[in-house]
């Protein structure tokens, strides 16, 4: 899976799915700007991937409209970007209808679906200029009811309904737009559970790797050939989050 020569802008490249989504670029040939929310964390973590003039990193808040469009006029004076993957993203513990404060609703939905559309905006002058592709990471509790919490499938629902509109509005300019619809992963974000899940059950979840995978897949594809929704879920875990 060659992207030799692409330029890319990852979000959440500090863990999870944008870390592993970062190296598997770095792996197949593309330059990327690697976006966390600390620049330290991006360095120490990625220190090991760097390929000379191949990786740069900046350290935002992905949910300040400001510094999202100061980032890509940054990226634009190299030249403009072929891919965008936004797979930064939270919850919390407290997450049931009954005990979500509205702070807390607002945190969940500002980085997930807030955020997506702050990049999705920002990137879409030179995605039309390239012809490019931005894939979003949104979740199997896009589509289907599971234990996330009311917030969480409210934004993932709302970040696959963006794509979709972006994809309709955007595609005879040949911009392509993919929703990779993850199931339960193994990342930091299982930790803001309210029972973390015991390592017998995350053994059986899908690795940040599995996701990645699958972000590079379509992205391989030829520019006719779009990949608009792709479900990924672990083999061995119930599909809506239950052993």
């Amino acid at each position: 899976m060659s992207l030799e020569g692409r330029l890319a802008v990852v979000t959440g490249a500090a863990s999870g799915i944008g870390f592993a989504t970062t190296r598997r670029l770095l792996e197949a040939g593309a330059q990327v700007h690697a976006v966390g929310r600390s620049r330290e964390v991006l360095e120490e973590r990625l220190a090991a991937e760097r390929r000379a003039d191949a990786l740069t990193t900046y350290g935002l808040d992905f949910t300040e409209a400001s510094a999202v469009d100061r980032l890509f006029g940054q990226v634009a004076a190299e030249r403009p970007i072929d891919v965008l993957v936004y797979a930064a993203g939270t919850n919390i513990p407290d997450r049931s209808l009954g005990k979500l404060t509205l702070q807390a609703w607002r945190e969940v939905l500002e980085s997930n679906l807030e955020g997506a559309f702050l990049f999705l905006r920002a990137a879409l002058p030179q995605l039309r200029e390239t012809c490019g592709h931005a894939v979003v990471v949104a979740s199997v509790s896009s589509l289907w009811p599971d234990e996330s919490g009311a917030a969480y499938q409210a934004s993932k629902a709302g970040v696959l309904a963006l794509v979709r509109a972006a994809a309709i509005e955007e595609h005879a300019l040949g911009i392509r737009f993919t929703a990779i619809l993850p199931g339960m992963t193994d990342t930091p974000l299982m930790d803001k559970r309210p029972a973390p899940p015991p390592p017998d059950v995350r053994a059986r979840m899908l690795h940040p790797d599995d996701v990645a995978a699958t972000i590079l897949f379509a992205l391989s594809l030829p520019p006719r050939a779009c990949v608009a929704e792709l479900t990924i879920t672990p083999t061995l875990l119930h599909s809506v989050g239950r052993t």
